[in-house]
């Protein structure tokens, strides 16, 4: 590959090179100009809820430990001591105590990253080493920020504001929030991963892909179905779990019904199709503490949302109605690390967390058949392209039928590829740094603010 990118060889309004999807040079200016220069999600602070908790996590290519200090306020540090480099949290989780000790050579430091101690440190007078110089303690991200406990670092010091990075995209995290009667939510502390065996940006286009459900989850879909039937017909009413599945088996037609909302950066949101909103006794229950918490009006406001998923690009699927979060953690150019999270809603039912535990567990984990069509898919993709004749991918469906209102295009079809073409047109903005290295990296769609 040539030192900078010609964009418009290999990103065009309706077809992308294949190279995007398998170049290992492409893949590292992708972690430079896209993961290291935006805002990337961390965790939920209810994960480091005690001084000394810590999540390890990695923001592009960087290996970050997320903590909680003792005056309470949450940092992301660079996971390593600046003696010698090694990492000085090897567990994805814990509790590190009052600071963070090297098991190399006992450098010690305070749990905001401030270098606490260095063993002899006699021996290092006379020499250029300064224990009062920053890079002798642990090195923060450039921005730590958080939306409703959902928390963000960046390690550019250039990107927008968090609120302003997210745009109308943070509906993700309110909508999820504001079913909880207490505002807020917790995270469950068990976490399915995932490698697929492909590249970062199918799986975010899949996302608010409505064409490919009744044709990749089928088998899951028409089989659930059936069996649905039967329990109705025998029992008068079916478990909603089998709805989660059947659902899938929608008609073309159907999908066809569903709109996409593109924002801004890739940002973007599939309107709800499952019609979640039972009328049970649990549900019933549960509506009832909506409404002594925040009034029958607001309520309603709250609950008539129609949202199935939220897209943040270029890592993060939110399905706030049942409080999934997935976040994409990219390995290498055919190979990417996805976390799936669960969260409870604070002062709901039990029954009400039940219910979402089931879409977790069938749709969401590895062992569902879902998730497997999907990781199949995107392998055989990923082999796909590895082949000469047709360099390029097809983003043509209903280009040019969409509609566009300040700077948020709304398909009119819900198999529209608008959501492709969108996260593409992020894609080059975010990339432009890397066309023209001498301009400093920008977040994308600064023209829109």
């Amino acid at each position: 590959m040539p030192s900078t990118l010609d964009l418009d060889q290999l990103v065009q309004p309706d077809r992308v090179h294949r190279k995007v999807y398998t170049e290992p040079s492409i893949f590292e200016l992708e972690m430079e100009h896209i993961f290291e220069a935006t805002w990337v999600y961390c965790g939920h602070a209810s994960q480091v809820a005690l001084p000394g908790q810590f999540q390890t996590l990695t923001i592009g290519r960087q290996p970050m430990v997320m903590v909680r200090a003792l005056d309470g306020r949450i940092h992301v540090l660079y996971n390593r001591c600046p003696h010698r480099g090694v990492q000085l949290c090897g567990s994805p989780r814990g509790n590190t105590g009052s600071g963070f000790v090297c098991p190399y050579h006992a450098w010690s430091f305070h749990l905001d990253g401030r270098v606490r101690a260095i063993p002899l440190k006699q021996g290092y007078e006379g020499t250029r080493l300064n224990p009062n110089d920053p890079q002798c303690s642990m090195t923060p991200a450039a921005r730590v920020d958080s939306y409703r406990g959902f928390v963000f670092a960046s390690l550019s010091p250039h990107c927008p504001p968090l609120l302003e990075f997210l745009g109308d995209a943070r509906v993700a995290f309110d909508d999820m929030c504001d079913r909880s009667p207490e505002g807020e939510v917790e995270v469950v502390p068990i976490c399915h991963r995932v490698v697929q065996q492909s590249n970062w940006k199918f799986f975010m286009e899949n996302q608010l892909d409505a064409l490919h459900p009744s044709v990749t989850h089928q088998s899951t879909g028409v089989s659930a179905r059936r069996v649905e039937k039967r329990v109705r017909e025998k029992h008068g009413e079916a478990p909603l779990h089998f709805h989660y599945l059947s659902t899938f088996a929608s008609s073309f037609d159907q999908w066809d019904s569903v709109q996409t909302v593109n924002f801004p950066r890739g940002h973007g949101v599939l309107k709800a199709y499952m019609g979640l909103r039972p009328s049970d006794p649990d549900s019933r229950a549960y509506e009832d503490l909506l409404r002594q918490a925040y009034g029958a009006d607001r309520t309603e406001e709250y609950l008539s949302r129609s949202i199935h998923h939220v897209l943040i690009y270029p890592y993060l699927s939110v399905q706030s109605p049942l409080q999934q979060l997935r976040c994409l953690r990219p390995l290498g150019p055919d190979q990417t690390l996805s976390e799936i999270w669960h969260f409870r809603l604070k002062g709901a039912p039990e029954a009400i967390y039940r219910r979402a535990m089931w879409y977790f567990n069938l749709v969401n984990s590895p062992a569902t058949m879902i998730n497997a069509d999907d990781l199949e898919n995107w392998a055989r993709a990923q082999w796909g392209l590895q082949a000469r004749g047709n360099d390029w991918v097809s983003f043509h469906r209903n280009m040019g039928s969409d509609t566009e209102s300040a700077g948020i295009v709304y398909s009119t079809k819900g198999t529209s590829e608008v959501v492709m073409r969108n996260q593409f047109k992020a894609w080059r903005e975010y990339m432009h740094a890397a066309a023209t290295p001498a301009a400093t990296a920008q977040a994308p769609a600064a023209a829109n603010r």
